[in-house]
């Protein structure tokens, strides 16, 4: 199977679920579980296509165009990396004595100039198409690709870019420690925006083991982990990471710088007045009887005060 037949759905293939198949999507992933599909060389992926998902960006008319340069890339890449390991004249090591760049440092830079070549001929011909990567062991995969196809369908994916999903079956044969590839579609894997918040979705809502973004013209050009070129075949996860803790980190100090000044600003606190004493207030329940009684009885307690005072000196 070429690695053009790896990003194309078979016409009529019973392995793929869209809004058109006849059966639910739950009964399709119970029906078709990679773990017990077996690849025959016929049915290497399972796919799972959303519905109402643009599929244009599919296809580009600078597809072939782009193949070509990024092959042609490739080669030349190669060779120079070739040519700098069997180079007696370059230093296995770089020298700050000297300033002389190692074998090391030059190939690492040629590789880093291929990739930023690689996504200007991607932009160019608009063929920046792309997935992320995850991996799942055979005990575990009908579960996390059951979650995987569901929330793309009807779940947090749903509102996202991600157009596609796909999983790979089992090998023929008994395989120790197999994993199986899962890709989930995204129509610009240079828009860090959209790959990032898709990213967010997959480790906060589903919990799953990312491996990096691939551009599809890695993968059709033949540019994976082991090419000889050396280049590296995805944008890892841990670039993203970093980018979304670095924006957190500057938003929480932009926060604290805040909250200091305001608090900076404030008037400092008065010191708190005696609370005067309520004055009495006259009831206004109070009946004209009751001031005729109260006062009734301040007469007659000062007459009984002056009857005592005659008594006290006679003593």
């Amino acid at each position: 199977m070429s690695k053009a037949d790896e990003e194309t759905i078979p016409l009529s293939y019973k392995y793929h679920w869209s809004q058109d198949s006849e059966m639910p999507l739950k009964d399709f992933l119970a029906k078709y579980r990679p773990s017990m599909v077996q690849n025959d060389g016929t049915k290497p992926w399972i796919w799972v296509s959303p519905p109402n998902k643009d599929d244009e960006h599919r296809s580009s008319r600078g597809e072939d165009q782009a193949i070509e340069e990024g092959c042609k890339l490739l080669e030349e890449v190669t060779a120079r990396v070739e040519e700098i390991k069997n180079d007696s004249s370059i230093p296995a090591r770089s020298s700050k004595k000297t300033g002389a760049k190692g074998k090391k440092e030059i190939r690492e830079q040629v590789q880093a100039e291929a990739t930023e070549k690689l996504k200007e001929i991607a932009l160019e011909h608009d063929y920046v198409v792309g997935k992320w990567l995850l991996f799942a062991p055979q005990a575990k995969v009908d579960a996390i690709w059951s979650d995987l196809a569901t929330s793309l369908v009807e779940g947090p994916l749903a509102k996202t870019k991600a157009f596609r999903a796909k999983v790979a079956t089992s090998p023929p044969s008994e395989t120790p420690n197999y994993q199986h590839v899962m890709c989930l579609y995204i129509p610009n894997v240079y828009d860090k925006d959209t790959v990032t918040s898709i990213m967010k979705i997959l480790l906060r809502n589903h919990g799953f083991n990312l491996s990096g973004v691939k551009s599809d013209l890695y993968t059709l050009i033949g540019l994976d982990s082991k090419h000889p070129s050396g280049i590296q075949s995805t944008e890892l996860k841990e670039q993203y990471f970093a980018e979304l803790m670095s924006n957190k980190s500057s938003a929480e100090t932009s926060e604290t710088t805040g909250d200091v000044s305001e608090k900076s600003n404030e008037p400092s606190a008065a010191k708190a007045k005696s609370k005067p004493k309520p004055k009495k207030k006259n009831d206004p329940f109070e009946s004209d009887d009751d001031d005729k009684d109260d006062g009734a009885k301040k007469r007659a307690k000062d007459s009984d005060d002056e009857e005592e005072q005659p008594k006290k000196k006679q003593k």
